[in-house]
């Protein structure tokens, strides 16, 4: 397990370099952001871009910034940013609580409402619950997140006053972005949960135990579930790392301070630095969220070893 862990520590780290190589490489196609600095303003004159990009840092040649990039990575410090001249470091540790707690919320959500379900559905295959269950998913798949966000502020924000519409203000705000996220969530994952623990059910090992005389419950929760949620995990895996990085839309309609704003606001404006200090700390918590998923296979299933 250990040599494990080490070789996926080292794939980790390439992962990242090759991340960032390619985020550091592609923004700067975007355009310059000496020029972008003066947008809505008289065109510069060539001798005030040559000093703003002298100051930027961004005159030097691509592999020498990359580099200065890394150098810095190492000790903590991720730049400053060229819009507003915060540390990027700090700039991310004040938007990732928000990020984090949208997605842990979201993840919650749609755990507590797609295990149940599913578990319910594969049980009673076939049966009218089953065809609701179903339909349900079908329906959360259907919908646009930026669309449910919406109905649920008119509804719940608007109409009834429960919540509020916008922002970052404690766990009242955080109601009904989460729900957006989660019940969307839901439906993919409750489809899963029912074909994965289907599958289960029809192995050779479940008759076994059902064959020793082991109550139905048992044989369900104790040897099929553990199993049929190796490809959960795997799939809750990749969509919490979806979760922290690709909520921008959410976040646009409910203005939560989150780093998908910070990242999108970063390519507007060309800050090199703001974004690629923002895709190294989300790229981070992804390859360890990653390592963690692999980790938790051996835990579930004990047929399952690693070299």
């Amino acid at each position: 397990m250990l040599r494990y862990l080490v070789q996926r520590l080292f794939q980790s780290i390439f992962v990242l370099i090759g991340i960032t190589l390619f985020v550091s490489f592609t923004i700067r196609l975007s355009g310059d952001p000496a020029v972008a600095m003066f947008q809505g303003a008289s065109a510069p004159t060539a001798e005030q871009l040559a000093t703003i990009r002298e100051a930027l840092g961004t005159d030097k040649p691509f592999l020498t910034q990359y580099a200065s990039f890394l150098a810095g990575l190492v000790h903590g410090d991720l730049g400053t940013s060229f819009r507003s001249g915060q540390p990027v470091a700090a700039a991310v540790a004040d938007r990732f609580p928000a990020t984090l707690s949208l997605a842990l919320a979201a993840l919650a959500i749609s755990l507590i409402l797609a295990v149940p379900l599913g578990v319910l559905a594969a049980r009673r295959h076939g049966s009218p619950s089953d065809l609701a269950i179903r339909v349900f998913s079908l329906l959360g798949l259907s919908f646009p997140n930026f669309w449910l966000g919406i109905m649920l502020i008119l509804i719940f924000a608007v109409r009834l006053r429960w919540f509020p519409p916008s922002g970052f203000a404690g766990a009242q705000s955080l109601v009904l972005p989460s729900l957006t996220l989660g019940l969307i969530l839901a439906s993919t994952t409750t489809r899963l949960v029912r074909s994965s623990l289907l599958d289960v059910l029809g192995e050779q090992y479940v008759t076994t135990a059902r064959a020793k005389g082991i109550t139905e419950g048992r044989v369900l929760y104790r040897h099929a579930l553990r199993t049929a949620l190796i490809p959960v995990i795997t799939f809750i895996g990749l969509q919490f790392g979806a979760l922290l990085g690709g909520v921008v839309i959410v976040e646009q309609v409910f203005a939560w301070p989150g780093l998908g704003s910070l990242a999108l606001n970063a390519i507007s404006f060309r800050d090199y630095p703001m974004l690629q200090g923002t895709v190294t700390v989300l790229a981070i918590f992804i390859a360890a969220i990653n390592l963690l998923v692999d980790l938790s296979y051996a835990l579930l299933d004990p047929r399952i070893r690693y070299a």
